[in-house]
């Protein structure tokens, strides 16, 4: 990044407390800029031993106030004025990676903010009757949560428009993304894919999933059975999952944790089975040995369908959000239309009857690598800074 060592640069990002696909961006950002300071609302150093390399973390007011580290759900009303406190006069350029408050960041004319959005807040956007009606639980003491949350929404969708012209150029990670940004912000913006780590270089991301609440376990299972990995929590749509496999009894194994869990556990038969949170090492196993990845929900991209691939395993999706991106039918995967059994039923019935090209699958991750990643993003960000249109 010889362009930009001699400029002040800062990265934003909405609250570090967890691990997923948002921090590996994160991670490769500090890899492209290493002495650029994070910025974000508040921060767990035992849930995030990740961020502790970056030369320094900047937390807002929240950060005083303990509970806030881990329940978000409370801070909604809060985030746009502990993201516009921030001061970023000294900085050249500004990138914020977000899918909620941090876009909505000032700066001055001189500064340049490039946002990297996974997607418009979701709760009050493309998701807002879905989170409505599934409210966390920490809410549900209010009987009447949708009436007595309605003067914060509308206050909050005001404002996440304001902040949406904030930034000078909106950067996002799936078609589905660079779609809702159109749809609800009205801003056009250019598409670059999150980097994907492949599993045969995944020294970077080495122990991540282990440091960060994952167990070691020691276990053996049977080849070919079809597989999930993601966060049990309902809009992933894993009920659907556990249903139709109760029914055709084929061997199906989960990784993950999250609410649905214990709800899901007594559900489903004993062709199911769950691993919990796994480490890398063992989750390299869980691939390898899988015949199908899964993918029941709708995502805004979808890492670990590439992830997946990765180990030239195809993938089963439906078809919406970030899997068109991700996944080319009939050759990496297959599609079904809707979020029902027999939807679900009929594309791994089409599924057995394809023989997919494992080199097709890996082949097709590349397009995904961190190295392209870093090679478009700078581009991108080349264009804007040499450009000085943002100036005016």
């Amino acid at each position: 990044m010889n362009q930009f060592n001699d400029l002040n640069i800062a990265l934003v990002y909405d609250r570090v407390n967890k691990f997923g696909g948002a921090e590996r961006v994160l991670l490769t950002l500090h890899e492209m800029f290493p002495n650029a300071p994070l910025y974000t609302s508040v921060y767990d150093s035992k849930k995030a031993p990740w961020a502790n390399v970056f030369p320094k973390i900047y937390t807002s007011f929240l950060q005083k106030i303990p509970i806030l580290k881990n329940h978000h759900e409370l801070m909604g009303w809060l985030m746009p004025i502990a993201f516009e406190s921030f001061n970023f006069k000294k900085y050249d350029l500004v990138i914020s990676v977000t899918s909620e408050a941090a876009k909505g960041i000032i700066t001055c004319t001189n500064t340049l903010h490039i946002c990297y959005m996974l997607t418009p807040t979701r709760y009050l956007w493309s998701g807002k009757e879905f989170y409505l009606n599934n409210p966390p639980k920490i809410f549900k003491i209010f009987p009447f949560y949708k009436i007595v949350s309605w003067p914060f929404l509308t206050y909050a969708k005001w404002w996440d428009k304001v902040a949406s012209t904030r930034p000078d150029k909106i950067i996002a990670i799936s078609t589905e993304v660079q779609r809702r940004i159109k749809k609800y912000y009205n801003r056009d913006s250019e598409i670059i894919f999150p980097p994907i780590i492949l599993h045969r270089k995944n020294s970077f991301l080495r122990g991540l999933r282990s440091q960060n609440g994952a167990a070691s376990h020691s276990f053996l299972l049977d080849a070919n059975y079809y597989l999930y990995v993601g966060r049990l929590v309902k809009y992933k749509k894993i009920v659907l999952l556990v249903e139709v496999f109760n029914e055709l009894n084929l061997p199906l194994v989960i990784v993950g944790t999250g609410s649905e869990e214990r709800m899901l556990k007594l559900k489903a038969k004993n062709n199911i089975k769950f691993l919990g949170n796994i480490n890398d090492e063992e989750l390299a196993k869980v691939y390898s040995k899988a015949k199908a990845f899964l993918m029941p929900q709708e995502e805004d991209f979808g890492i670990t369908s590439l992830e997946a691939q990765s180990f030239g395993v195809p993938i089963i999706a439906y078809r919406k959000g970030g899997a068109l991106d991700t996944v080319v039918e009939n050759k990496t995967g297959v599609f079904f239309d809707d979020q029902n059994k027999e939807s679900l039923k009929q594309a791994i019935a089409k599924f057995d009857k394809i023989v997919f090209n494992h080199k097709y699958l890996i082949n097709n991750v590349k397009n995904f690598s961190k190295e392209n990643f870093k090679r478009r993003l700078q581009r991108s960000l080349v264009r804007a800074y040499s450009s000085g249109w943002w100036w005016n």
